[in-house]
């Protein structure tokens, strides 16, 4: 296992965490990088292909109210979206999320993407470990489940090699690709606080 910890350089509610060659930090807003880098990501097609978010981000306009209401909802503590970047460039890599957090049932869902230049080099599979070590240490949660459009493969292996069990299929559990009025089935991954870490060495 990596040497996964939290830096806290500033009073924000969001923690820094560190391990397996990332550093996961909080997003700002009014950075025009990472604007470009969210507008990027939230546009790419492999990402439509396989995702439809609340807010579907289809211009700058759209990826800036996106980003801006993402961070609103980390500082309120019912998500906690983390910038991916590379430990020691601080280029940004992609996106963390620990979205709906319930501390009452002690649980929460995990989301994640990367930019296109950054796929092959296993960085959502170290962003998600990550994570999911703080969601399940720190922040306390008993559970974290992972949910994934049927037949996206990459995202089954990324949750496996996590820990993440497959537990099912959920019907008609997310949006089709760049619609809001139907749905396809999903997998269903989670893990617990008492699973094992994973190896990913």
């Amino acid at each position: 296992m990596a040497d996964i910890h939290r830096k806290s350089p500033d009073p924000s509610p969001l923690p820094e965490l560190q391990g397996h060659g990332l550093r996961l930090t909080a997003w700002d807003p009014e950075s025009e990088e990472q604007q470009d880098a969210w507008f990027r990501g939230l546009t790419d097609p492999d990402f439509v292909r396989w995702n439809t978010p609340l807010r579907i981000v289809r211009d700058r306009a759209d990826a800036l109210h996106s980003l801006r209401s993402k961070v609103m909802d980390t500082d309120k503590g019912t998500n906690a979206a983390f910038r991916i970047t590379d430990a020691a460039s601080d280029t940004t890599l992609g996106q963390m999320s620990v979205n709906m957090i319930d501390h009452v049932l002690s649980v929460a869902r995990v989301g994640y993407w990367v930019l296109p230049e950054t796929r092959g080099r296993g960085v959502a599979t170290r962003a998600l470990a990550v994570a999911t070590h703080w969601a399940l240490t720190d922040l306390g949660l008993h559970r974290l489940e992972l949910g994934h459009a049927l037949g996206h493969e990459v995202s089954c292996k990324i949750a496996e090699r996590c820990g993440f069990r497959y537990e099912g299929t959920m019907r008609g559990a997310m949006f089709e690709s760049g619609r809001q009025d139907a749905f396809r089935d999903a997998h269903l991954h989670a893990r617990i606080a008492s699973d094992p870490e994973p190896d990913l060495s």
